[in-house]
């Protein structure tokens, strides 16, 4: 549920029983950024970098049925965020190991298609997150705040083109969701992550446990 937080009085009590009374609201944060997007803007019109970022948003978005989950975009890198609940209500994904299998296959079909110039290349970061509130501070906007949106935007600075870098919190609940399925631990794309890699991000007072996953041509 979405909370709107907006008070002109800086020191206002109704404020502080309202921000303490908010819940969190568990669910996969999810960061995308479209490759050298920005130098592409620089050697060609519209037309051309329009019809790659349009083909783009289709795989990524539109094909997972994720475009209702974008919650905000700035250039040509958005943030999603699925909640416990909108993610079991997914037909396509349903758990943490089939969004990341779908996430995984998007940017196979965008690496890997027949036609050179179809689509731009991707980058990806995901995280489970606990700590994070559904709230904002402008009247009409969906958003979401907390230390776990804050972590999933750093673990972006170790990914590359056609890499997914997923949290150790989200890698458990795939493993998790392999066992409720009764299937193999290293089930599709799973067998292509990484091994465990240990980071300390600026600003987060403990080290981050992570991992990769690359998208072969």
């Amino acid at each position: 549920m979405l909370h709107y937080v907006n008070f002109t009085d800086p020191n206002s009590e109704e404020m502080l029983r309202m921000l303490d009374s908010i819940p969190t609201c568990p669910g996969v944060c999810i960061f995308m950024d479209i490759n050298k997007s920005t130098d592409m803007k620089y050697e060609g019109g519209l037309k051309e970098w329009g019809r790659k970022l349009n083909n783009t948003f289709n795989v990524l978005l539109r094909a997972n049925h994720l475009q209702g989950n974008l919650v905000k975009g700035i250039g040509d890198e958005m943030m999603l965020f699925i909640t416990d609940e909108e993610l079991l209500n997914k037909n396509s994904d349903g758990n943490c190991f089939g969004l990341l299998s779908n996430i995984f296959d998007s940017l196979s079909v965008i690496r890997s298609h027949p036609v050179a110039g179809m689509f731009l290349n991707c980058k990806v970061a995901l995280h489970y997150c606990t700590e994070v509130h559904n709230i904002t501070f402008f009247e009409g906007a969906n958003d979401y705040y907390g230390s776990d949106i804050d972590l999933t935007a750093r673990l972006m600075s170790k990914s590359i083109e056609n890499r997914i870098v997923l949290s150790e919190k989200f890698y458990v609940k795939v493993q998790n969701d392999l066992i409720d399925l009764g299937m193999d631990p290293d089930s599709g794309c799973v067998k292509l992550i990484s091994e465990r890699y240990i980071e300390n991000f600026k600003g987060v007072p403990t080290s981050t446990a992570f991992r990769v996953l690359d998208v072969a041509s």
